[in-house]
């Protein structure tokens, strides 16, 4: 299991749980929102280890998809006002 945290100010909310959906079809996300921001505890199952994709690796895909949610959704609130 490896742990990645996601704070509050530069990350939305929203895009951290979208991500965490994402990637739930390659193991385990448990979403935890805390004082500060959202941990997302990652473990990966046995297919996506057979395939050699590794926790670091997941966790840093993870948190890549996150940051692109969080920028597109800047971006449309930006256009917005």
């Amino acid at each position: 299991m490896t742990e990645v945290s996601f704070h509050h100010e530069l990350y939305d909310g929203f895009a951290v749980d979208e991500a965490a959906k994402f990637y739930g079809a390659y193991g385990t996300m448990e979403l935890e929102r805390k004082p500060g921001g959202f941990v997302v505890r990652v473990t990966v199952n046995a297919d996506t280890a057979a395939q050699g994709i590794d926790e670091a690796t997941l966790v840093a895909e993870l948190a890549n998809y996150a940051l692109g949610k969080t920028i597109e959704s800047r971006r449309a609130i930006e256009v917005t006002s």
